[in-house]
């Protein structure tokens, strides 16, 4: 493991000051980052799409506005990238699917179009699975962890994990319906924020379940995802169902843990969870006691439900999504993504109405135990990432899917947010993940909270070896 502190590997927060006082130019930084990807993504298979012309135009721009004092914001001139089913105005807009590998969107959408007006520079589009569900289309090669290429590298935001993780882009931007922004930060040892639903629009996001979708930041820390979420969040027109805009300054955040009450629910934190795990998320309790806050025993409702009933959920709304390509282009679908579609396509109203019902009560029964406390703690998987063997046998029982996602899943159904954190390695090295749920709109919170996690650890500034 390297805790490097090389350009590459830097926060996106130090890099902004750098640049901003001159002391490293958008130009030299995007060069960097275009060589180093040139360098490692042949084997790491991230980027579905290298943008380098758009890049280097961008960057130039950002280094003449900058050189006259003009400064966008802090975000001015720093490389990034997006998960490819984001449109970008005349860059392809596949979302994994070969079926759109030649769709170009003529406008943005609304989170690019701000990383854009902030003065940011698109690297590329990173690669996903197909649609943004579990797997990956057979005619597409998958990202590849860099801690281990024989291991999952997480859900759907797989290419914005393996690429911020391996020093190919500052941060991107995924999307999470299950837990695929907070899976891909698991495995690849990354912090990422999936917001309260509708915290950031959806306009011009490819579709997977319009109710679970979330759009958030994946950075290399808590610091980081505040900054990031602070420029693409707020209100948009386009999307009604976006929030209002709230102010999320970083400098203002108290990043300690002093009076914060942390929800610990022993029996759900312990249910079928790996003891490296439990002893990861103990560790993290200490630093929060250490730091002035306190643990309060909480009773989670039940999460069993919303996540055993997760696909089916998701089925309906995805059929919806792509009722104008299935079945009339069946063939052209993956196994995976059609069997979702037709899942939902066979659902009576009645059935739907019954998971509808389940998932309201969940999220009430959750604003009540959110009420009593200011976070909750818990994993973001029973276990550390899986090899791609164990992954394929989880596919075939039901049960071990629903344990795979019964803590991430169930507060997309909800709304919830949440903030995946590095919390230790397993004795083979690999990135373990734990993560802070609370109430809906307080990403500030959840950030503090991070912030202070990350003041007195240094899980999330190690890097994958040999990179």
């Amino acid at each position: 493991m390297s805790t490097s502190s090389d350009l590459h590997y830097l926060e996106m927060y130090e890099l902004s000051r750098l640049i901003r006082t001159g002391r490293l130019s958008p130009v030299e930084v995007t060069e960097a980052q275009l060589a180093r990807i040139d360098q490692l993504d042949g084997r790491l298979h991230s980027y579905a799409r290298i943008t380098p012309e758009l890049a280097l135009e961008q960057a130039r721009q950002a280094e003449r506005e900058l050189a006259r004092g003009e400064c966008r914001s802090p975000l001015h001139g720093i490389p990034l990238a997006v998960k490819d089913l984001f449109h970008t105005a005349g860059v392809p807009t596949a979302a994994g699917m070969p079926i759109h590998r030649d769709f170009i969107p003529r406008e943005d959408a609304t989170v690019v179009a701000r990383l854009r007006e902030a003065g940011s520079v698109l690297l590329g589009k990173l690669q996903m699975t197909e649609g943004a569900f579990a797997i990956h289309h057979p005619d597409i090669v998958a990202p590849v962890n860099p801690w281990g290429a024989d291991h999952w590298a997480g859900a759907s935001s797989s290419g914005c994990g393996v690429a911020t993780a391996a020093g190919l882009c500052y941060a991107s931007l995924g999307s999470d319906t299950g837990g695929s922004i907070r899976f891909p930060c698991a495995a690849n040892g990354l912090t990422g924020l999936k917001p309260t639903w509708g915290r950031v629009s959806r306009h011009g996001t490819f579709e997977l379940a319009a109710s679970l979708d979330h759009v958030g930041p994946i950075t290399r820390s808590a610091r980081d995802a505040l900054f990031l979420l602070s420029t693409i969040a707020g209100h948009d027109p386009r999307d009604p169902t976006s929030l209002p805009s709230v102010c999320l300054e970083v400098p203002g955040i108290d990043d300690s843990f002093r009076g914060l009450r942390v929800g610990i629910d022993e029996a759900w934190l312990s249910d079928g969870v790996d003891p490296v795990i439990q002893e990861a998320l103990q560790l993290v309790m200490a630093i929060i006691r250490d730091g002035g806050g306190s643990l309060l025993r909480v009773r989670m409702p039940d999460t069993r439900a919303v996540s055993g009933n997760w696909e089916r959920h998701c089925g309906v709304q995805t059929a919806v999504a792509h009722a104008e390509t299935y079945p009339r282009r069946a063939a052209e679908y993956g196994p995976a993504l059609s069997r979702l579609i037709d899942g939902g396509r066979e659902m009576s109203g009645m059935d739907y109405q019954r998971i509808l019902l389940d998932a309201q009560r969940f999220s009430g029964e959750l604003d009540c135990v959110l009420n009593e406390v200011d976070l909750l703690l818990a994993p973001v998987q029973p276990y550390a990432a899986p090899t791609h063997a164990q992954l394929a046998n989880l596919a075939q029982d039901p049960e071990a899917n629903r344990r795979l996602i019964q803590f991430t899943a169930p507060f997309n159904v909800s709304g919830h947010p949440c903030l995946s954190l590095p919390c230790g390695f397993t004795g083979d090295g690999l990135p373990l993940g734990c993560q802070f749920i609370a109430g809906k709109g307080a990403e500030a919170l959840l950030c503090r909270a991070g912030m202070a996690l990350q003041k007195v650890s240094t899980w999330h500034r190690v890097h994958p070896p040999g990179l």
